[in-house]
């Protein structure tokens, strides 16, 4: 049985799973009661951060390295473009967008305005990196001028990687998602899978309540 630990970057897992149908457990990790309280965690990563995935002999962390190791282990699957498909290149390049290029500084943003002392909360730090994160959506705002989706006419997990980072920019208080964003966002929250993975992830669903696209 796979499984995987922990929510937040975790839910572009558990979403994945539930496109492509297979089973699953998601075991909670709770980062506010601290993980130095919890043993089996760090047993299965020593540094501490979500999500980590378990699957038999095999140990990952990093969200976007285990989606990729899910396509190849379980695949082939739609989500993911052949080499030679002429849509593979976009495919790559979003899927590793959606948190080198977005989640990163996002993230950055998000504490800092939710964590840092007051004085801090518009640091050069936190600027700084929603100005990175402003600049790489231009490239998600351009590729949706022309296509519906991140490698073009179909759904691919590239769009898990994207969308997923878009929700947090703008559930956490930090983006103004523009009206082509937002419609993207809206698009693929009503595909059923992520529906399902909405019901698994209690805390993400949570913490969207009401505001929870798709619903």
């Amino acid at each position: 049985m796979i499984t995987v630990y922990g929510e937040g970057r975790g839910f572009r897992v558990v979403w994945l799973l539930e496109e492509m149908g297979l089973p699953y457990r998601l075991r909670d990790v709770d980062l506010l009661a601290g993980v130095e309280n919890d043993p089996e965690f760090l047993a299965i990563n020593p540094a501490g951060f979500i999500p980590a995935l378990v699957d038999g002999d095999a140990t990952m962390v990093e969200s976007i390295a285990i989606m990729e190791y899910l396509i190849a282990r379980y695949g082939p699957t739609p989500l993911a473009p052949a080499p030679h498909d002429p849509a593979f290149p976009a495919y790559q390049q979003f899927l590793h967008l959606g948190e080198a290029g977005l989640g990163v500084p996002i993230y950055f943003v998000n504490v800092s305005s939710r964590l840092a002392p007051e004085g801090e909360r518009r640091n050069w730090g936190a600027r700084k990196a929603l100005e990175v994160f402003e600049s790489r959506l231009g490239l998600v705002t351009r590729q949706l001028a022309r296509a519906p989706y991140m490698a073009g006419d179909a759904f691919t997990a590239a769009d898990i990687s994207v969308a997923y980072t878009l929700l947090l920019a703008h559930m956490g208080g930090s983006f103004a998602l523009g009206e082509a964003e937002r419609d993207y966002v809206d698009r693929v929250a009503h595909r059923d899978a992520f529906q399902r993975a909405l019901d698994t992830c209690h805390a993400t669903r949570n913490w969207w309540g009401d505001r929870a696209p798709g619903r």
